[in-house]
């Protein structure tokens, strides 16, 4: 077998140029594919990262139908006892509270129809994002039991600023009516029209008094420190708050669930980009079996004197997926070392966009993309070339089977 592999690895050299520019192709497109994936898995971590900041939280604590029906009467009832196991669970970062209801908000000229959301505001700040989107004004403090956040563009229906009165008119828990009056102290964008143009937000104390709620939450929101681990922290959560609804049923849903377009944009962005991937990994193949579709037809009277000497078919086949497969991982090699580098220094330095730059800072959307490099993201890429062009390479070498050595000999 070693005379087979010193065979191999001399025929790789007698063309060197063709050898080297298919090695070439081969590390380019290894390369191309490590970063690629890599900056695909970062931008998706970041995507989801700021979606769930505005939102949802990495996982939520609801009553079993909340989600599917948003009625005001699906609530968790025990929410600080559900705070007491998340505070134990280390995996667990920040959580906080939250409770919505659907209301008529007006201003002195204007009425719309909007969500209402309490949240704790120190809490709220460990979650999510709202805080960094406050475009006018200010935060909500701990101790301002009538202040409001309202987006931009509802703030705009409404024709209203800093300092201004809105109404809030809606149907409390018990179906009592719930009004109150609030004062505007921020107004925030976070970029994501529907929500700036439907949402306030206001004290979760003062929220559970003018609604009704009892003390109980719709929503306790949940964050982790890494989404690795989620579908693990999810299953702890959920074990150990099952039993404190008592004859209430409480879910834990993670943000797949909260946020199935997301998750489905994910999914087709990858599928577009497997398809794109692929289309590389064909044209790195098509160059490989010219370079062998070539070396058998030059070689094709070297070919007939071996087997007229006794040299098997299979012997010849050996040699050539030798020849393909050597020059095959030597491009792997270079390319998932040349990838990683790449990736690597991207990965500490990030990725910007000068010319988009002002807007993703201004909607709280970081300016520089890191890529993630990964197993998969290393892997994936690399392992698939291997594989076709390990079954490209094999149809020019199963042709040395039907070459006769009387033809071969008397080929030119």
């Amino acid at each position: 077998m070693s005379i087979d592999r010193k065979m191999a690895w001399r025929n790789i050299w007698r063309n060197p140029r063709r050898s080297v520019l298919t090695i070439g192709a081969i590390v380019f497109a290894c390369t191309l594919l490590v970063f690629m994936l890599s900056l695909q898995f970062g931008s998706y971590d970041t995507m989801i990262d700021f979606t769930v900041r505005i939102h949802t939280g990495y996982l939520q604590v609801q009553a079993t139908d909340y989600h599917t029906d948003r009625d005001i009467r699906h609530v968790v009832p025990n929410p600080g006892k559900v705070g007491d196991i998340l505070a134990d669970i280390p995996e667990v970062s920040s959580f906080t509270y939250r409770a919505n209801a659907f209301a008529l908000v007006s201003s002195e000229e204007r009425t719309y129809g909007a969500l209402v959301i309490g949240i704790v505001p120190e809490r709220e700040a460990e979650v999510s994002t709202l805080e960094s989107m406050i475009r006018q004004g200010e935060y909500l403090a701990p101790d301002d039991p009538n202040g409001t956040l309202v987006g931009r563009m509802l703030a705009d229906n409404l024709k209203v600023g800093i300092g201004d009165e809105l109404v809030v008119l809606g149907q409390g828990r018990d179906g009592s009516v719930a009004a109150t009056v609030l004062t505007i102290r921020g107004i925030f964008a976070s970029g994501q029209e529907d929500f700036d143009r439907s949402s306030i937000h206001m004290p979760l104390a003062t929220f559970q008094d003018v609604f009704s709620m009892r003390g109980a939450v719709h929503e306790v929101v949940i964050m982790g420190h890494s989404l690795d681990n989620l579908a693990a922290v999810k299953r702890d959560v959920y074990e150990q708050v099952k039993d404190l609804a008592n004859h209430h049923s409480l879910v834990v849903l993670d943000w797949k669930e909260l946020m199935p377009g997301l998750y489905q944009g994910i999914q087709m962005d990858l599928v577009s980009g497997f398809i794109f991937y692929l289309f590389l990994i064909v044209v790195v193949a098509f160059s490989i079996l010219n370079t062998f579709l070539m070396a058998i037809l030059e070689r094709t009277r070297e070919f007939g004197v071996m087997m007229a000497m006794g040299t098997t078919p299979g012997r010849l086949i050996r040699v050539l997926l030798m020849e393909s497969m050597t020059m095959t991982v030597i491009g792997i090699g270079l390319g998932i070392i040349c990838g990683i580098l790449l990736t690597g220094y991207f990965q500490v330095h990030g990725i910007t966009f000068p010319d988009a730059g002002e807007i993703l800072q201004k909607f709280g959307i970081p300016d520089r993309i890191y890529p993630q490099l990964s197993g998969l993201s290393i892997t994936i890429g690399p392992a698939a070339v291997l594989v076709i062009t390990f079954f490209t390479a094999l149809y020019p070498a199963l042709k040395v089977r039907r070459l006769r050595p009387v033809e071969a000999l008397g080929h030119v």
